[in-house]
């Protein structure tokens, strides 16, 4: 009898065609006698219920996740109590889970381990109730998100002009007050991250000691956002050593700021938000990732 592997694909992600993903998908499955169920996301409400669904009639060992961060997010919440490996095909706008994972760009590599690849257990992040994977975000980036999802042009493409009026028109420090281990911090910043990993989509690693399986996230307050400080966060300098950054590690946080701002969560704008309640869930998802490279 033929295995089972539900394909999730979302097939507007970074506005790339995926028929010929689909196809490759497809051509793999059959190459190694499984029975693939694919299911295209509608970009509704419906999607959710409708994975789920999927998962409980054929209970495959594997779901495969073709799209970006928010695909992923989705799928994970999906099916999130249950047993299953997520092999996730990177074909989004970001793909920072992706690039965290270490996964190959070419895609009968990325199909070998999202087949058969081994395993982690991977935490998630609950914060306001709503699960994060990857990097949600208070401030300037969240402002760029907000303007990606409202401007017509996708891909990279789409993010670098949005980057530009986002600068442009940015809303400036906001106060922030973090209580985490007992401690509490008073801080201005202008950017604070909420990190389960280490690299946004672009490949710019904002969380250097970041452990996506250790129990524990990152609360990385930028204090100081301009060009100097911006220049070498994209080009894989951060700032520790200058106090515009300061990095929190823990299990459990909350944060309260003096106005409302724009916040993100796993690439997709959740509104304005003064007050997060964030906690860990360890171990939450099963994620297939590369075998390790044996120790020369």
């Amino acid at each position: 009898m033929k295995k089972k592997i539900i394909f999730v694909v979302n097939p507007i992600a970074g506005d790339i065609d995926k028929t010929e993903l689909i196809a490759a998908v497809n051509d793999f499955a059959e190459s190694k006698n499984f029975s693939l169920v694919t299911y295209e996301t509608q970009g509704d409400d419906t999607d959710l219920s409708q994975i789920h669904e999927l998962y409980i009639k054929h209970k495959p060992e594997r779901i495969l996740v073709a799209g970006g961060d928010g695909t992923i997010k989705l799928v994970a919440e999906a099916v999130e109590k249950h047993d299953v490996i997520l092999g996730i095909i990177p074909a989004g706008s970001a793909n920072g889970l992706s690039t965290d994972l270490n996964l190959p760009a070419a895609l009968q590599e990325n199909l070998e381990i999202a087949f058969h690849g081994d395993h982690i257990d991977m935490d998630m992040i609950s914060i306001n109730g709503i699960r994060s994977m990857h990097l949600s975000d208070l401030g300037l980036n969240a402002q760029l998100v907000r303007n990606y999802e409202q401007g017509n042009t996708r891909g990279m493409l789409g993010y670098a002009l949005q980057a530009i009026q986002t600068l442009s028109e940015s809303e400036g420090p906001f106060e922030a007050k973090i209580e985490a281990d007992g401690e509490t911090i008073e801080t201005t910043a202008r950017m604070i991250v909420i990190a389960n990993t280490q690299k946004y989509g672009t490949g710019v690693t904002i969380n250097p000691s970041g452990i996506m399986d250790d129990g524990k996230f990152e609360i990385v307050i930028l204090k100081n956002l301009d060009l100097i400080v911006f220049g070498k966060i994209i080009t894989g300098n951060m700032p520790l050593d200058t106090g515009d950054v300061q990095i929190i590690s823990t299990d459990k946080a909350s944060i309260s700021t003096n106005t409302k701002v724009s916040f993100q969560i796993d690439g997709e704008f959740c509104g304005m938000m003064d007050k997060l309640d964030i906690h860990i869930l360890p171990g939450q998802m099963k994620v297939a990732v590369p075998a390790p490279v044996p120790e020369s």
